[in-house]
């Protein structure tokens, strides 16, 4: 259950299989239901239905966590796979650039799962070959493989031109293919910058109020769709409350169903407050 994206832009796929178009100016409301248990691991259910808690984005328990891990890239643990793999470096605002690496065959996917406003290809070539180049850059360049959500949605409202974007970003391709040390077999790829700026919806996007804490039951998530990226849903609430976030992440698990006539709209659920630059940081609701 989430937000996934592809050639069509963002759809927010629910547990049955369904998926639902994501139009910016909708309204996207929901109501939620029942407690939260583990969504299994590799597309096998948990087989103890355990719980797992609200405010985690992994709807997993420890021993299915451990096993979804167990045959997986990013962590490692799966280092046979013949696919071609490509390197990039991503770009989420100002000084807020990492480097990563997708399977060739998923074009720019991972790149809009993330949340990446501005991208460039580095090299293609094996896996093994591609995670010695990301571990390259980490080490010379001094560029992390992890961006918090937190950073990359405090910036959204405030991002630069496009062409001071592009610039930051081919600038540190430049420095990334100068490098020696590069793995014989990674072929480089030319730096042509990609901008995600108006699938997410971004212009115009005011500063997030706050973001979702949790879901809880019986809580309702009601709001007129401004902008998505990667899981985050930035919805304008009505009510005075602003613009809130809420990271889809934290639907899995959970049972939910559409509003009724007597349900309330806005948000029900715990939110938290966003810190405004000067300001003092106090509770929603």
């Amino acid at each position: 259950m989430g937000v996934r994206w592809g050639e069509g832009g963002a759809r927010l796929r629910w547990e049955e299989g369904r998926s639902s178009g994501l139009e910016y100016g909708r309204v996207v409301a929901f109501r939620v239901v029942g407690a939260r248990s583990c969504v299994g691991a590799r597309g096998n259910p948990c087989p103890m239905g355990a719980p797992v808690p609200g405010r985690s984005t992994q709807a997993r328990c420890a021993e299915c966590a451990r096993l979804d891990r167990a045959h997986s890239v990013a962590a490692d643990t799966y280092l046979d796979d013949p696919r071609t793999y490509r390197v990039y470096l991503a770009w989420f605002g100002s000084g807020l650039l990492k480097v990563g690496i997708t399977a060739e065959e998923r074009g720019p996917a991972r790149l809009l799962e993330q949340g990446a406003v501005a991208f460039c290809w580095l090299g293609r070539g094996p896996l093994m070959a591609a995670r010695r180049c990301e571990e390259l850059l980490r080490a010379a360049l001094g560029v992390p493989d992890r961006i918090p959500y937190a950073e990359k949605r405090a910036v959204r409202a405030r991002l630069p031109g496009v062409e001071e974007r592009t610039a930051e970003v081919a600038a540190l391709y430049a420095r990334a293919v100068a490098l020696p040390g590069w793995p014989e077999s990674l072929e480089r790829v030319e730096g042509q910058v990609v901008d995600h700026q108006a699938e997410f919806g971004f212009d115009g996007l005011p500063d997030a109020d706050g973001v979702v804490a949790e879901l809880v039951d019986e809580g309702v998530v009601s709001g007129r769709l401004l902008a998505a990226a990667g899981p985050d849903l930035h919805l304008d609430a009505g009510d005075g409350r602003g613009v809130l976030v809420l990271d889809t992440r934290l639907m899995s698990g959970w049972g939910l169903t559409a509003l009724g006539p007597g349900d309330p709209g806005g948000f029900t659920v715990p939110v938290r407050e966003v810190p405004k630059e000067g300001g003092e940081q106090g509770s929603l609701f």
